[in-house]
Protein backbone atom coordinates (compact mmCIF):
# COMPACT_ATOMS: atom_id res chain seq x y z
CA UNK A 1 0.00 0.00 0.00
CA UNK A 2 1.07 3.56 -0.75
CA UNK A 3 -0.25 6.54 1.15
CA UNK A 4 0.13 10.00 -0.37
CA UNK A 5 -0.02 13.22 1.62
CA UNK A 6 -0.15 16.60 -0.11
CA UNK A 7 0.53 20.08 1.17
CA UNK A 8 0.96 23.60 -0.16
CA UNK A 9 -2.35 24.60 -1.68
CA UNK A 10 -4.06 27.89 -1.02
CA UNK A 11 -5.25 31.19 -2.42
CA UNK A 12 -2.96 33.21 -4.67
CA UNK A 13 -3.39 36.21 -6.94
CA UNK A 14 -3.04 35.91 -10.72
CA UNK A 15 0.63 35.94 -11.66
CA UNK A 16 1.66 34.54 -8.31
CA UNK A 17 3.37 31.30 -7.36
CA UNK A 18 2.67 28.26 -5.23
CA UNK A 19 4.58 25.10 -4.49
CA UNK A 20 2.81 21.81 -3.88
CA UNK A 21 4.51 18.92 -2.15
CA UNK A 22 3.57 15.27 -1.81
CA UNK A 23 5.14 12.53 0.28
CA UNK A 24 4.56 8.84 -0.31
CA UNK A 25 4.72 6.49 2.64
CA UNK A 26 4.42 2.76 3.14
CA UNK A 27 6.59 -0.25 2.39
CA UNK A 28 7.67 1.05 -0.99
CA UNK A 29 10.70 1.35 -3.19
CA UNK A 30 11.24 2.72 -6.67
CA UNK A 31 7.90 4.33 -7.47
CA UNK A 32 7.75 4.27 -11.27
CA UNK A 33 5.85 7.52 -11.80
CA UNK A 34 4.82 10.36 -9.52
CA UNK A 35 2.94 13.44 -10.48
CA UNK A 36 -0.04 15.72 -10.26
CA UNK A 37 -3.52 15.82 -11.69
CA UNK A 38 -6.14 18.49 -11.20
CA UNK A 39 -9.90 18.70 -11.30
CA UNK A 40 -11.89 21.89 -11.65
CA UNK A 41 -15.60 22.02 -10.71
CA UNK A 42 -17.71 20.24 -13.31
CA UNK A 43 -14.68 18.99 -15.23
CA UNK A 44 -12.78 15.74 -15.46
CA UNK A 45 -9.52 15.07 -13.66
CA UNK A 46 -6.63 15.87 -16.01
CA UNK A 47 -2.89 15.37 -15.94
CA UNK A 48 -0.85 18.39 -14.94
CA UNK A 49 2.63 16.90 -14.90
CA UNK A 50 4.40 13.70 -14.02
CA UNK A 51 7.95 12.49 -13.64
CA UNK A 52 9.43 9.01 -13.83
CA UNK A 53 11.98 7.55 -11.45
CA UNK A 54 14.55 8.22 -14.16
CA UNK A 55 13.66 11.89 -14.33
CA UNK A 56 11.65 12.01 -17.55
CA UNK A 57 8.85 14.55 -17.38
CA UNK A 58 5.56 15.17 -19.12
CA UNK A 59 3.44 18.31 -18.88
CA UNK A 60 0.00 19.38 -19.97
CA UNK A 61 0.29 21.95 -22.75
CA UNK A 62 -1.53 24.52 -20.64
CA UNK A 63 1.19 24.53 -17.96
CA UNK A 64 4.35 24.15 -20.03
CA UNK A 65 6.85 26.88 -19.23
CA UNK A 66 5.02 27.83 -16.03
CA UNK A 67 5.03 24.69 -13.88
CA UNK A 68 7.95 22.47 -12.93
CA UNK A 69 7.67 18.98 -11.48
CA UNK A 70 10.52 17.45 -9.49
CA UNK A 71 11.03 14.46 -7.23
CA UNK A 72 13.38 13.03 -4.66
CA UNK A 73 13.51 9.28 -5.14
CA UNK A 74 15.26 8.67 -1.83
CA UNK A 75 12.54 10.53 0.09
CA UNK A 76 9.62 9.43 -2.12
CA UNK A 77 8.51 13.01 -2.61
CA UNK A 78 7.24 14.92 -5.61
CA UNK A 79 6.88 18.68 -5.84
CA UNK A 80 5.09 20.97 -8.25
CA UNK A 81 6.38 24.53 -8.57
CA UNK A 82 3.66 26.67 -10.11
CA UNK A 83 4.54 30.10 -11.44
CA UNK A 84 2.58 32.72 -13.38
CA UNK A 85 -0.65 31.27 -12.06
CA UNK A 86 -3.87 32.04 -13.88
CA UNK A 87 -7.51 31.90 -12.75
CA UNK A 88 -8.00 28.86 -14.99
CA UNK A 89 -5.46 26.98 -12.86
CA UNK A 90 -8.00 26.96 -10.04
CA UNK A 91 -8.75 23.35 -9.15
CA UNK A 92 -8.23 20.60 -6.64
CA UNK A 93 -4.75 19.19 -7.23
CA UNK A 94 -4.18 15.50 -6.60
CA UNK A 95 -0.87 13.79 -6.06
CA UNK A 96 -0.49 10.58 -8.02
CA UNK A 97 1.83 7.60 -7.85
CA UNK A 98 2.15 4.56 -10.08
CA UNK A 99 3.66 1.73 -8.08
CA UNK A 100 3.82 -1.89 -9.21
CA UNK A 101 1.25 -1.17 -11.93
CA UNK A 102 -1.28 0.25 -9.45
CA UNK A 103 -2.34 3.88 -9.22
CA UNK A 104 -2.55 5.68 -5.89
CA UNK A 105 -4.06 9.10 -5.16
CA UNK A 106 -3.76 11.70 -2.48
CA UNK A 107 -6.78 13.37 -0.92
CA UNK A 108 -6.31 16.55 -2.93
CA UNK A 109 -5.38 20.12 -2.11
CA UNK A 110 -7.28 23.20 -3.26
CA UNK A 111 -5.53 25.82 -5.36
CA UNK A 112 -7.48 29.01 -5.98
CA UNK A 113 -6.15 31.77 -8.24
CA UNK A 114 -8.16 34.92 -7.78
CA UNK A 115 -7.75 38.61 -7.17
Amino acid sequence: QVQLAESGGGLVQPGGSLRLSCTASGSISNIAVMGWYRQAPGKQRDLVAHITSGGSTNYANSVKGRFTVSRDNAKNTVDLQMNSLRPEDTAVYYCYALYRLKAYWGQGTQVTVSS
